[in-house]
C-alpha cells in the first residue's frame, strides 16, 4: 500500500510522526466513458482556453480563486500558499477528546489509515492507540491536506489508528421542509417496529455486495459474446398506499421465517383448507366402511340368531339324562354341542370377515347347524328309549 500523505500527530508535547493511507477503494464501483454514439468512439475532454478557444497544455494551467456571486478570478500560486500561516500543513493538531456519539455521521468525509513512520515513532504511536481504546474517546483536530485545512478525527480501529476527515459545521445543510410534522403513532405499530429490528439480528459484512457492479458485469460479458441481454427481473413499485400494521406484522413474520415466508404464510391460508375437506372426505368413506360393515354384521347376527335359540334346548335335553343318572352320556353329549356351537361361531366370524362370499358362508353354516341338531335329537331319542 502506498502512502499518499506524511506528516505527525501532535499529541500535547508528544509527536508521533505517520505516513497516511487511503482506507477506501472507489476503483471497484461502476465507472462508465464517454462515447460517440454513431462511431462508439471515446469521447475526450481537452482544456480550451476560453479567450483564445486553443488547448492549454497541463503544465501551463494554474490555480485561481473566484468569490462566490464575483465574475472575478484572483491568480493563486503555490508560493503564496506557502507563505500563509498555517501550522497543520504537516501536522494533526489534536485539540480534544471526545465521546464518539457526540460526533454526527454527517459530518464525516473521507478515511484514511495511520501508521508508524520509522521506529521511534512506534512506541508513541502504540501509546495514543491504547489509551483511545481503554478511555474509549475519539481524538478531534485540524490538518491541512491537499492545499486545505479540514477538521479530523481520530480513532483506534483494529490495532491501528484511523483519521476521518470531518466537514465543518457549516458546510452540514439544515434540515428546513425536510422532516414530516407531527405523525401520531400507535403503540402496537412501535412495538412492531422494535420486534422487526431485533428479529433482522446483527449484519454480517462478509453477505455485503454491490449487485449493480455484478449485474453490469454480466451485461457487458453476454455484449462481448453477442448473447441475448437478459431482461431485468421487475421490482415493485414504490408510492403503494398499504396497511402500516399488517406489513409489519408480515414484516416480523418473514425476518423470523426466512426467505420464504411469505410464500409459505400465503399457501398456509389455502392448503389447510383443502386438507380439512380431504380429511372430512376420508373421514366419511372411513365411516360408510364401518357402517357397511356394521350393517354386514348385524345381518349375520340375525341369521344366526335362530340356530343359537335352538341350541339352548339342545343343552337342556342333554343334561336332563345326567340329572337321571347317565353322566357319561349327558357329558359327552354336551361336549359334542359346545364343539358344535364353536364350529358355528368360527363360521359366523369368518363371514363377517368377508362380506363377498357371506350368503354362502351363510348357507354351509345353516346346513352345519341343521345336521348338529338333527344328530342331537337322535342321540336324545336314543337315550330317552333306553
Amino acid at each position: 500500500m502506498r502512502s499518499i500523505w506524511n506528516g505527525s500527530i501532535s499529541f500535547g508535547l508528544v509527536t508521533i510522526p505517520v505516513k497516511t493511507y487511503s482506507a477506501t477503494d472507489r476503483t471497484s464501483s461502476v465507472s462508465f466513458v464517454r462515447i460517440h454514439e454513431k462511431d462508439g468512439a471515446q469521447i475526450q475532454y481537452r482544456k480550451i482556453c476560453e479567450l483564445d478557444g486553443e488547448e492549454v497544455p497541463n503544465e501551463e494551467v494554474g490555480k485561481g480563486y473566484q468569490a462566490p456571486g464575483d465574475d472575478t478570478i484572483v491568480p493563486i500560486t503555490d508560493d503564496d500558499l506557502s507563505r500563509l500561516p498555517m501550522p497543520t500543513a504537516k501536522t494533526l493538531s489534536i485539540l480534544s477528546f471526545t465521546d464518539p456519539d457526540e460526533i454526527d455521521p454527517l459530518q464525516m468525509d473521507k478515511a484514511y489509515y495511520l501508521g508508524p513512520n520509522g521506529a521511534a515513532a512506534t512506541k508513541p504511536y502504540a501509546l495514543l492507540r491504547e489509551a483511545l481504546e481503554d478511555h474509549r474517546k475519539v481524538a478531534i483536530g485540524k490538518v491541512a491536506m491537499r492545499g486545505r485545512e479540514s477538521l479530523a478525527m481520530l480513532r483506534a480501529h483494529d490495532g491501528a489508528l484511523v483519521m476521518h476527515t470531518l466537514l465543518w459545521p457549516d458546510q452540514i445543510r439544515p434540515l428546513t421542509g425536510v422532516a414530516p410534522d407531527d405523525v401520531e403513532l400507535r403503540e402496537n405499530e412501535l412495538t412492531l417496529a422494535e420486534t422487526l429490528m431485533d428479529s433482522l439480528g446483527e449484519l454480517d459484512p462478509a453477505e455485503l455486495h454491490d449487485d449493480y457492479r455484478e449485474a453490469v458485469e454480466e451485461l457487458v460479458a453476454a455484449k462481448l459474446e453477442g448473447e441475448p441481454v437478459a431482461p431485468a427481473a421487475s421490482g415493485t413499485s414504490g408510492a403503494q398506499v398499504i396497511d402500516l400494521t399488517a406489513a409489519l406484522e408480515k414484516s416480523v413474520r418473514a425476518a423470523r421465517g426466512g426467505g420464504e415466508a411469505d410464500a409459505e404464510a400465503e399457501s398456509a391460508s389455502v392448503t389447510p383448507i383443502r386438507g380439512r375437506k380431504t380429511a372430512k372426505k376420508g373421514e366419511a368413506e372411513r365411516g360408510a366402511a364401518k357402517k357397511s360393515g356394521t350393517a354386514a354384521k348385524k345381518s349375520t347376527e340375525k341369521k344366526t340368531a335362530p340356530a343359537a335359540a335352538k341350541k339352548a334346548p339342545a343343552k337342556k335335553t342333554a343334561a336332563a339324562p345326567k340329572a337321571a343318572g347317565g353322566r357319561a352320556k349327558g357329558t359327552s353329549a354336551a361336549r359334542k354341542t359346545a364343539s358344535a356351537g364353536t364350529s358355528q361361531k368360527s363360521t359366523a366370524s369368518k363371514t363377517t370377515s368377508k362380506s363377498s362370499t357371506s350368503k354362502s358362508a351363510t348357507k354351509k353354516a345353516t346346513a352345519k347347524k341343521t345336521a348338529a341338531k338333527q344328530t342331537a335329537a337322535k342321540k336324545t331319542g336314543k337315550r330317552s328309549s333306553a
